[in-house]
């Protein structure tokens, strides 16, 4: 593996581990699934195939931050908004 894609990989490896810190079932669920999935995938050496997972990845880290995202907007809506739903 070219030393800048293992630099990716592992920046990949870093952010994602960071974002499941809040994951829902728990940062250590989270944590033993990442490490299992890039254990997985340890032996790849065609580097178009490591440019895919890493894409993958990138991907994966957008679907968690808009779950997150969403999370926090659910928070704020049900704590300013819920008297209006409570009428009589």
């Amino acid at each position: 593996m070219a030393s800048s894609l293992r630099g990716e990989v592992l920046n990949l490896y870093k952010n994602l581990l960071y974002l499941g810190r809040d994951y829902p079932k728990g940062a250590d669920y989270f944590k033993r699934r990442l490490k299992s999935v890039f254990l997985k995938n340890k032996d790849v050496k065609d580097p178009e195939k490591i440019k895919e997972l890493i894409e993958q990845g990138k991907f994966v880290m957008k679907e968690l931050e808009a779950l997150y995202f969403l999370r926090k907007y659910r928070a704020m809506k049900q704590r300013y908004y819920s008297d209006t739903n409570k009428t009589n």
